[in-house]
């Protein structure tokens, strides 16, 4: 179980009410912010609040995003060489998600932060294919990390051997 802490304009866009309360997350990583970029197509950027681990994905169809989450977090996962064990057992405990509005200004900061530089990427790159604009972003050193890199944190915490990046 985790929670999905979603901006304004992506609750509006998936038409779910957020919930009250938010609940402790079972899954390793914890919960994940959102937000909507209008792009051509449209994409959701999740943005993990314990590494800052960016992840974009196809909005449509909104209405099954969090459903289809799960699968497009793995495809990032394995593209940055984590083990195959800690993403199965990270998607098996993302089963059960609650919808929330946002919490954390530092994580929403960092997720407007990578919506500006996920534009610049996606033309400096030439390319639309959101696994690799993802595996950019996770290489960007975050203020609210010290400066430190998503991709660092996630492979000390999947506990990836030091040649992994």
């Amino acid at each position: 179980m985790y929670t999905l802490h979603c901006t304004k304009k992506l609750l509006d866009r998936i038409k779910v009410s957020p919930g009250s309360s938010v609940s402790s997350p079972t899954t390793a990583l914890g919960n994940w912010y959102a937000t909507a970029l209008f792009w051509k197509p449209q994409v959701a950027l999740l943005v993990n609040e314990r590494t800052l681990l960016p992840v974009l994905m196809p909005l449509a169809p909104a209405s099954t995003l969090a459903a289809r989450f799960p699968l497009a977090m793995a495809s990032v996962l394995r593209g940055h060489g984590a083990p195959g064990t800690f993403i199965a057992n990270e998607v098996a405990a993302m089963n059960e998600v609650s919808v929330a509005k946002t919490a954390n200004r530092s994580v929403v900061g960092t997720m407007n932060e990578f919506a500006f530089l996920a534009e610049g990427y996606r033309e400096d790159m030439d390319t639309l294919d959101l696994v690799a604009l993802s595996l950019r972003l996770a290489d960007t050193p975050c203020g609210a990390l010290k400066h430190d890199y998503p991709q660092r944190l996630v492979r000390e915490l999947v506990g990836a051997p030091a040649h992994w990046i």
